[in-house]
């Protein structure tokens, strides 16, 4: 598992951006790493590339690209693309569709006083994924919460009164986020969640009632999948704690996995260590109740509160 710079405060602790200013983020990492291989793999140095750009991309620009030192525009990876010749079309596309939406100001800009930037690279490759699958044990994931049951869970997992003094422009942050699964290609969203989720209880019942009743209301739609994983299961992979792992079309190079805790998260990049959690989910999933039983469940515990 890669962690370079990856260790990063996100939502639970929004205010030490200054933290991270300096740090490359996870778009540019995954975007160097992917023109780093692809120039690997045709056995090409930095120096060839740079010959075949005709001088255009020279190798020292090439090399802050590829590691994350500079950011790209996309006339550097139409270029770098053309030298290394034969891309497949998708896969190109995906690259220079990664590159044009980094360089675009996002709505969670105006949010930047408290965020962190690891925070704000997870809306921003939220925003650019064309799949997203997620596991939580125990919450509701962000993009299915509604506003109070955000506010609860914002305000209890506030561990510092920066946090505390911010939770309402953090519900507002977390209710934008959920845009990406209205849009014109909506986010194609496959959750699963534990039955401990379920069965947390608010300080009104009405809150979690309304929670559960948007979760059956949005696993209706075509594009979002729900399922639970019962608390009375076998042991499990996802006992090791909640991740989610963002997809960017067919391409397995630009998949991203973003593990978070309390304070921190985690953002494994590297292929095989993807791999890993692309397998956990399958396994999950294999365990978990089919998208009927689960929506049965659901409307089970809700009519309980």
């Amino acid at each position: 598992m890669t962690r370079r710079g990856s260790s990063r405060q996100t939502e639970p602790n929004p205010v030490r951006e200054a933290e991270f200013v300096s740090a490359p983020t996870v778009r540019r990492r995954q975007l160097g790493r992917t023109l780093r291989a692809m120039r690997e793999q045709l056995g090409l140095k930095q120096e060839d590339v740079a010959q075949r750009s005709g001088g255009a991309i020279n190798r020292a620009k090439l090399s802050r690209i590829e590691t994350a030192l500079t950011a790209a525009t996309a006339a550097d990876v139409g270029l770098i693309l053309d030298s290394l010749g034969g891309v497949d079309d998708e896969l190109r596309t995906s690259l220079l569709k990664l590159t044009r939406e980094g360089a675009r100001r996002g709505w969670w800009q105006s949010y930047r006083s408290v965020l962190s930037s690891a925070y704000e690279d997870l809306i921003s490759l939220e925003s650019e994924a064309d799949h997203l699958s997620a596991w939580q044990p125990t919450v509701i994931p962000g993009l299915l919460q509604t506003g109070e049951y955000a506010q609860q869970i914002i305000s209890a997992t506030a561990m510092s009164t920066a946090v505390g003094d911010r939770v309402d422009a953090l519900v507002e942050v977390r209710l934008a986020r959920q845009s990406v699964l209205t849009r014109e290609d909506p986010l194609n969203l496959r959750v699963i969640i534990g039955e401990a989720a379920l069965r947390t209880q608010c300080d009104d019942s009405r809150i979690m009632y309304d929670q559960l009743n948007r979760l059956i209301t949005l696993s209706g739609r075509p594009t979002i999948t729900v399922q639970v994983l019962p608390s009375n299961v076998a042991p499990h992979v996802g006992q090791m704690g909640a991740f989610s792992i963002l997809g960017y079309g067919t391409h397995a190079d630009l998949a991203v996995v973003h593990v978070e805790s309390l304070t921190s998260a985690l953002y494994v990049e590297e292929r095989n260590d993807v791999a890993v959690y692309q397998d956990a989910v399958q396994q999950l999933r294999a365990a978990a109740l089919s998208v009927d039983e689960s929506r049965a469940m659901i409307r089970e515990i809700r009519d309980q509160k």
